[in-house]
């Protein structure tokens, strides 16, 4: 366990941000991986995998309520000392992540084809998506168990454990990929079966190990069967801090939805370089996120030993660090897309999608850091549902503007991408202000003086003071 109540803010955020990047690079690379080797069967291919990936963003969503309460509660607990309660909450999360996992299975089982026909511009694709979702549905039913403990352990500091087997996974995926999907060395070509398949057996490798060095290393927390069976007050603590963190990414799903359905009338081509593209710029966005990853946990624990000063330092050095990591990667995406893009696929009108979508939409990156950063530290003041608000308020500003844009005679998919820039504006100035909201309320109070706790408060946590 690493005490973040002390010590430099930004020391921990540098030691804390480069395992969580190398984590999260490794899963994007993963998908584009299967996205490299998939290219080599067609359009139709590439969009079908594009598009059932972003189904991942509604698991996402479920990781993220058992995530984010789990990181927030935890790293309270931890502030406060009280090892009892942190262990409770991460007891109680293993349980939720199996109920979690099971019902992502049921649910793949049985709408991946629906989702597939909503989405996809012909048959081919569809045919594609749903073949590529039931052979990837068991990665991200393991993920929730790889969620808790690695949320478990960033509640405590430690990050760097979590990151080495994401990336010896990655490199599992990426060993897989060539041999199931193109049979090399085997003969035997599954196609995008194979891209589903070698993301499921890579996780499931990643979770054995990972669980192996949680039950051999880790100290502060633990797994005690007997506080896994249900405890509701448990679940409703996890829930209330995890559940808007949750629909924040539902609210991405429906926003990249709205991308596949509204450049449908362009065709496969489209749909595919619209998929790579927008991999490839969250690949970019990575380290910003990371940077508000790692000030979550010193902002979670910090809140629960009560220190407010070290809470408003961490969010004003955490978003200088992301403003300066975004504007570096923005001047990158401008002079240089077709560099970044190289090599994901041969056809020119699939790459001049792309291309187009990167130079216009990376103007998003300094808003979306800032909106990271804010997201982060709602989660560690464990009110999350600002963070709700503002993702709501984009998809109304955003998608139902772009699918009225779309019934023009003269559309153009460039239109929704410049709309995406300055309703991306919108929800970063919401955010930054809702989060002054929240410092004013919950951080700036008298000194020494007992308050009334805010009613959405985390029911745990103290009330916050300046020091004397």
């Amino acid at each position: 366990m690493k005490d973040l109540t002390r010590g430099s803010i930004v020391s921990h955020i540098l030691s804390m941000a480069p395992p969580i990047v190398a984590g999260m690079i490794s899963i994007m690379i993963c998908q584009l991986v299967d996205l490299y080797f998939v290219s080599g069967l067609g359009d139709a291919a590439v969009a079908g995998v594009a598009a059932a990936g972003n189904a991942g963003f509604l698991v996402n969503a479920l990781l993220q309520v058992l995530g984010v309460g789990a990181v927030a509660l935890i790293a309270h607990a931890v502030g406060r000392k009280d090892r009892d309660d942190a262990n409770l909450v991460f007891n109680q999360a293993v349980a939720l992540s199996v109920i979690f996992g099971l019902l992502t299975v049921a649910a793949g089982a049985g709408l991946s084809r629906l989702y597939m026909r909503s989405v996809a511009a012909d048959q081919a694709t569809i045919d594609a998506g749903t073949t590529y979702l039931l052979w990837f549905i068991p990665d991200l039913a393991l993920e929730f168990v790889m969620q808790v403990v690695a949320s478990a352990l960033r509640a405590t500091g430690v990050v760097r454990p979590a990151m080495l087997v994401r990336v010896l996974a990655v490199g599992i995926n990426i060993a897989l990929a060539p041999v199931l999907i193109s049979g090399w060395g085997t003969g035997y070509a599954l196609g995008v079966a194979g891209a589903g398949l070698a993301s499921s057996i890579a996780v499931a490798i990643g979770v054995l190990m990972l669980l192996a060095y949680f039950m051999r290393s880790e100290r502060y927390v633990a797994f005690h069967p007997a506080q896994w069976r249900p405890q509701l007050r448990q679940w409703k603590r996890i829930l209330n801090v995890g559940l808007p963190a949750g629909g924040e990414f539902a609210m991405v799903f429906i926003i990249m939805a709205v991308g596949y359905y509204v450049l449908s009338v362009f065709g496969s081509a489209a749909q595919a370089g619209f998929g790579i593209g927008t991999r490839l710029l969250g690949l970019i966005q990575m380290p910003a996120l990371a940077i508000a990853l790692a000030a979550g946990p010193i902002a979670g624990q910090n809140f629960g030993a009560g220190n407010g000063a070290r809470v408003r330092e961490t969010f004003v050095k955490a978003s200088l660090m992301a403003t300066a990591v975004m504007l570096a990667f923005l001047i990158v995406a401008q002079l240089a897309p077709s560099l970044l893009l190289a090599g994901f696929s041969s056809d020119p009108q699939t790459m001049a999608v792309a291309s187009l979508f990167l130079r216009i939409v990376s103007f998003n990156m300094m808003a979306q850091g800032l909106i990271f950063v804010c997201s982060s530290m709602f989660q560690g003041l464990g009110n999350t549902r600002p963070v709700l608000w503002t993702s709501a308020m984009r998809v109304f500003t955003y998608s139902l503007p772009s699918v009225w844009l779309s019934t023009w005679p003269g559309f153009r998919m460039e239109h929704v991408w410049y709309l995406s820039i300055a309703t991306n504006a919108l929800q970063a100035a919401v955010s930054v202000s809702l989060l002054l909201r929240e410092f004013r309320k919950r951080l700036a109070l008298p000194p020494r003086h007992t308050v009334t706790q805010a009613p959405d408060a985390d029911p745990v946590a103290p009330p916050l003071r300046e020091p004397a």
